[in-house]
């Protein structure tokens, strides 16, 4: 009888033990113990310039952003993949773009890095974060999925002008929520009316109407503050992606945001382009012995002699009063982490997808993602000539090169790029519990947007998977940057590349070989002394040149590249 009872309680004990360890062990992954695992959220503006924020040498009004910086690291050498959906699928998947379907834009081409969408040998931060007991949601900007066009024409103005439904924007399996993204509110198509966007959806289902104070940037920022909300609530750790559309054109803002910045722009591009440089000297952000303020790459015409100051002092006053609205909307995010107990264990990383941008969008018209009029019929003028105000939703305007050549002061070129004023981002890591260099330092790391992925996957505990779904996944060229968190001198890549319709670059430690998209010629800069690209030394050092060349034609073979120097960029 004894014997019956004390192989009962063993029985019992061990069920016990078992059933305790069982909990543990969901609990460890799911439960309170993996609250001590940071939050983490990503915020990325859409094509806005290297200086544009107050913290790094902007007058725009951002104290937001600043506060993230001056409570964390600003990054120095920090980089994106020159364009908008490249720069999505890199980060999102840990990838080089190519290697993970998107090599130009989103339409298909016959190419295994030019699928126009993410493929299945990549895997998302959501898909491994969510399988590490993570929350996961997403709000603003996809564009990494086929986008669906009509045939006609005018089919095609009439979805864009929200008059005819004619389904899916891409294929739903594609959509985020497809993508590990427990929740999305956004819109599946890059460019958007921002008082009334096309291709939004709250998950899978299209959001068919919009209030009439409807802004795109706050419901971005009002929908992340819900979901903040809504996961505090929960034992879980979150992961947010925060892609914001802004200031991306067409320039669309709120009127008593545009009023802040109406006298602003008025000095012209030469003086604000001054200022922004003086302020990153006296901030600390740049040496002016290494880092000197080139030319205008595309012409010398001083503001005085500009016959549309008024209209350009506008655009740009436009183009700041977006990132102030955004600025508004992180504001409100910091607050509502604040206010649920969750700010100082979420690491908040903020940075631009590329350079600000050059494109004159009023020359494109109407048509693919552009529409000819408003829901309620009234025409949207393009404003070629500059006949129609910047700011209000019946205007497509954008800021042009020579303000996009002030937004990234002080590097060359924009958007597109594979030159500095293209690629280089800035990039703000804060995380009171995590980061310990001092508050406000400045990191010489160089990252890249790929690093994203083996960096939440540390911080997650969870490794980057070689499979999903018997499927294999691509090895990541990514690092983690968590020791940069630690050590103001973690050094980073040693190498870096790009390719986007031809324009290339290769980075081996300090030195950088790169060209234009239609011009093959490279150009060969010692990034130690010249961090603006503004001495050539192509000429005078024919070894590093071809030494350069061969790195980044190894590259191009083992990554999916498959350059074409003379294509026109897609819109």
């Amino acid at each position: 009888m004894n014997k019956i009872k004390i192989l009962s309680g063993i029985i019992f004990l061990t069920i016990t033990i078992t059933a305790l360890l069982s909990w543990k062990s969901k609990t460890e992954i799911s439960g309170k113990s993996a609250t001590k695992r940071p939050n983490i959220i990503v915020i990325m503006a859409d094509d806005m310039g290297f200086s544009d924020a107050g913290c790094y040498g902007g007058e725009i009004q951002t104290p937001n952003i600043d506060f993230l910086a001056q409570n964390g690291i600003r990054y120095r050498q920090f980089y994106n993949t020159s364009r908008c959906c490249p720069t999505r699928a890199s980060l999102l998947t840990g990838l080089y773009n190519q290697q993970a379907g998107i090599g130009k834009m989103t339409e298909a081409e016959d190419a295994p890095g030019y699928q126009g969408h993410l493929t299945n040998n990549a895997v998302t931060i959501a898909e491994v974060l969510k399988s590490a007991g993570y929350h996961t949601a997403m709000t603003g900007k996809w564009h990494v999925s086929n986008t669906f066009s009509q045939k006609d024409p005018k089919d095609q103005l009439d979805w864009l002008n929200h008059q005819k439904d004619y389904g899916p924007f891409s294929p739903i399996e594609q959509y985020p929520t497809a993508k590990g993204f427990e929740k999305f509110f956004g819109t599946i198509w890059g460019v958007i009316d921002f008082f009334d966007p096309f291709s939004l959806v709250n998950g899978k289902e299209p959001v068919k109407s919009v209030p009439k104070d409807y802004y795109h940037t706050d419901a971005i920022n009002d929908t992340t503050v819900s979901y903040i909300r809504e996961y505090a609530k929960s034992d879980k750790p979150f992961f947010i992606y925060v892609a914001q559309n802004a200031p991306h054109w067409p320039l669309m803002a709120k009127p008593k945001d545009i009023a802040k910045y109406k006298e602003t722009y008025k000095a012209g591009w030469d003086v604000i382009r001054e200022q922004r440089y003086k302020k990153m000297i006296r901030l600390g952000l740049i040496d002016p012995a290494t880092t000197k303020l080139p030319v205008d790459p595309i012409d010398d015409m001083k503001w005085e002699n500009n016959p549309d100051k008024d209209w350009d002092a506008m655009a740009m006053a436009v183009h700041a009063a977006m990132i102030d609205n955004m600025d508004q909307g992180i504001g409100r995010i910091i607050s509502a982490l604040k206010q649920t107990g969750q700010l100082d264990n979420t690491l908040i990383l903020f940075l631009s997808d590329n350079g600000a941008s050059a494109e004159n969008c009023a020359n494109y018209g109407p048509g693919f993602d552009r529409p000819s009029q408003t829901r309620d019929g009234r025409t949207i003028v393009y404003a070629t000539k500059k006949q129609a105000v910047p700011g209000p939703q019946t205007t497509y305007a954008s800021i042009g090169p020579r303000w996009a050549h002030v937004a990234n002061t002080p590097y060359r070129y924009w958007k597109e790029q594979s030159f500095e004023g293209g690629i280089h981002t800035p990039m703000i890591a804060f995380w009171p519990k995590g980061i310990t260099v001092n508050k406000g330092e400045f990191s010489d790391f160089t990252g890249h947007v790929m690093d994203f992925m083996l960096t939440f996957c540390e911080l997650a505990g969870v490794k980057y998977p070689s499979s999903i779904n018997g499927k294999n996944i691509t090895q990541t060229s990514g690092k983690s940057m968590v020791a940069s968190f630690q050590n103001k001198n973690e050094k980073g890549h040693v190498q870096l590349f790009n390719e986007h319709y031809g324009a290339r670059y290769v980075r081996s430690e300090n030195w950088k070989l790169v060209s234009l998209p239609r011009d093959s010629t490279w150009h060969l800069y010692d990034l130690s002394k010249d961090k603006t690209e503004t001495v050539d030394l192509a000429a005078s050092n024919p070894s590093k040149v071809h030494e350069l060349e061969i790195l980044w034609n190894e590259w191009a073979k083992t990554h999916q590249v498959f350059p074409k120097p003379g294509a026109a960029a897609e819109k």
